[in-house]
């Protein structure tokens, strides 16, 4: 396993980013945070550890500079910026794309809450190189017009609780691949904080990107 803190270019800012690439990684999932939350986000490490079980490669960015997340904490400016976050998605994939270790690996996007917003939007602009997505408690209806133009398979989990969060992916699914899909964990909220509830969305995804993203490498 290669764990590095890379910096990422994106126009005139660089963003921090932790890539971790197990040996015969066979893809490599870059992970957008939620407003509020960054790179060392406790749920999307936990996440990411289950799909590097998998044999993915997990790359944990932070969208905003130290400044920006600073003043987003007591102005939430940025974390519904969409435009702006799926901007900065789209200059990591294409770093990923460029680097020698990541080059030849198939790329999904995991997204929660704003940042499956975000992924949704990047993948759309990224439709080459993205060939899965999937989605925490996200809030797809924030990158709403660009659905249509999503070609990667997604897969939308949604807590049984969290029940307006559900009505808009149940609203969103209509506009994206035919092969997409929702599944609802019973009993969770938002956060996924009961038990076993985190597990089971850290076990969809990595049987999603299995499906759909992962190279399979013989013995």
């Amino acid at each position: 396993m290669r764990d590095t803190i890379v910096r990422v270019a994106a126009g005139r800012t660089s963003l921090d980013a932790d890539l971790s690439i197990p040996r015969k990684a066979r893809g490599v999932v870059l992970f957008a945070h939620g407003g509020g939350s960054s790179r060392r986000s406790p749920r999307n490490r936990q996440v990411a550890k289950r799909l590097r079980d998998s044999g993915f490669a997990t790359m944990l960015a932070d969208l905003l500079t130290p400044d920006e997340e600073r003043r987003d904490a007591t102005t939430g400016a940025f974390r519904f910026d969409i435009d702006l976050l799926a901007e900065r998605l789209a200059a990591t994939i294409d770093w990923l794309l460029d680097q020698p270790s990541t080059a030849r690996l198939p790329i999904g996007l995991f997204g929660a809450s704003t940042g499956a917003a975000a992924a949704l939007e990047a993948a759309s602009r990224r439709p080459a190189a993205v060939r899965a997505v999937v989605s925490r408690g996200g809030a797809p209806d924030l990158a709403d017009g660009s659905l249509p133009a999503v070609r990667a398979p997604t897969l939308l989990i949604v807590g049984g609780r969290d029940e307006d969060v559900l009505e808009l992916n149940e609203l969103a699914a209509g506009a994206l691949p035919a092969d997409s899909e929702i599944r609802v964990v019973p009993g969770a909220t938002h956060l996924f904080d009961e038990p076993g509830a985190l597990e089971q969305v850290a076990e969809w995804a990595a049987e999603w990107f299995d499906r759909h993203l992962a190279v399979h490498r013989g013995p």
